[in-house]
């Protein structure tokens, strides 16, 4: 594998690719404060099979002021106003950096890639904006995860039918102290509610990624392009 510089006008990225043409894409946001490096190392503990050619892009958010932690300077997709049970959000510019993830979908189209071989994912904040990104695109993708993470837009969401029935997949920590699991559950309701069928599962973890959850993840990637 082998990774390639950002490329100018979209959001500086990582992009880790197959040993051979991609034919598919997998699209993973970070949370707050982190950055695309802090989900990079997970592509070889996936173990994917060789003959998947998927490529890997991992985006950073831009570096804004975050008022719950006292206006601090930090990468983040949006601006989290309180620390509240229901996240209240900065939803115009989550819906910016939705639409930053978009032109990522979209170059991936203009360079062969099928839609319907295009995943979006991510952890905590980065989950919140992958919702948002994949539930409005107006071509069918083939899945959406989040991972650790809440549906922050619930109330101004406009799902468009492209994706009615994608595949998501949602994961959350038992014991996570940063986004608990009732947002997660939470997230799961909604998206019943609106007729999507998601896959959920919980691991006795933290706000944080596990081994088991890896596998899972894998096993979901190799369903969906199958």
């Amino acid at each position: 594998m082998t990774i390639l510089a950002p490329t100018q006008a979209l959001l500086p990225h990582i992009e880790i690719e197959p040993n051979k043409p991609a034919d598919a894409a997998f699209i993973m946001l970070h949370g707050l404060g982190a950055d695309g490096n802090d989900f990079a190392p997970i592509v070889p503990e996936l173990r994917l099979p060789e003959d998947m050619a998927v490529r890997f892009i991992f985006p950073h958010a831009p570096s804004i002021p975050v008022t719950i932690n006292g206006g601090y300077v930090m990468p983040a997709w949006y601006d989290i106003l309180e620390m509240n049970i229901e996240r209240k959000v900065d939803e115009a510019h989550l819906q910016a950096s939705a639409n930053a993830v978009r032109a990522l979908v979209d170059r991936e189209i203009e360079r062969g890639i099928d839609s319907r071989r295009i995943i979006v994912a991510g952890f905590s904040q980065g989950g919140a904006v992958a919702y948002q990104t994949a539930l409005t695109y107006p071509k069918p993708l083939a899945g959406l995860m989040g991972l650790s993470t809440y549906l922050a837009t619930v109330a101004s969401l406009k799902p468009d039918p492209a994706n009615r029935d994608i595949p998501i997949r949602i994961c959350h920590g038992t014991v996570d102290s940063v986004v608990p699991e009732s947002l997660g559950r939470a997230a799961l309701g909604h998206l019943q509610t609106m007729g999507y069928a998601p896959e959920y599962s919980t691991y006795p973890m933290d706000h944080s990624v596990c081994l088991e959850e890896i596998h899972d993840i894998s096993a979901w990637i190799q369903n969906v392009l199958a």
